[in-house]
């Protein structure tokens, strides 16, 4: 009689997707067929690419968290994620540094701040016809008066810069915390933004 073997439990993984335009999402689609080597080691708990779970899970042992804090919805999202992870990492370059989302921030210090320019320039002066701010809730998450990146929001454990990073980037990143080591990232292909 042979004793069953005991199989240790899969790393649960997630990824979040934040104020961005999920470019960082789509080149981790583009690790293609690793994408079977990686779910063979991970038990994906959320993901806007790989799950349909609406609530972040308790127990997440990895998450990556793509784009910047822009509104009260990003801003409770990373708050429980952080709370719920063992490690985080700022998945390219809007988390790390609020890049593109964050050019809301130049009109900070106009009349009405940056939330309100913002909601004038695309509900009214673009609008066709029927301009107006909205107004029932629900519609549009309460936008935050600055856009932040990931690390002034929450502690951070890893950073993976990149817009988005290449696929070979976050599977040697990956590669690494799944061998349980600290990512390698040293030169230009692993630092650079952009």
């Amino acid at each position: 009689m042979t004793t069953p073997q005991v199989q240790p439990p899969k790393l649960r993984f997630a990824t979040v997707w934040l104020a961005g335009c999920s470019g960082c999402h789509m080149s981790f689609l583009d690790l293609d067929e690793w994408l079977f080597e990686l779910a063979a080691a991970v038990e994906i708990v959320y993901s806007p690419v790989a799950s349909d779970i609406k609530v972040f899970p308790e127990g997440v042992d990895l998450c990556l968290v793509e784009g910047a804090v822009a509104n009260a919805d990003n801003l409770a999202l990373a708050l429980q994620l952080r709370a719920r992870s063992k490690l985080v990492v700022s998945f390219g370059d809007c988390a790390v540094s609020a890049n593109v989302p964050g050019l809301r921030n130049l009109w900070a210090g106009v009349a009405g701040g940056s939330r309100q320019s913002v909601l004038e320039r695309g509900y009214v002066e673009l609008a066709d016809r029927g301009a107006q701010h909205p107004h029932a809730p629900g519609i549009v998450p309460e936008l935050l008066e600055r856009v932040l990146p990931l690390h002034e929001v929450i502690a951070v454990d890893y950073f993976l810069p990149g817009c988005p990073p290449s696929a070979e980037r976050i599977r040697e990143f990956l590669e690494d915390l799944l061998r349980g080591e600290r990512p390698q990232q040293q030169g230009a292909e692993q630092l650079r933004f952009g």
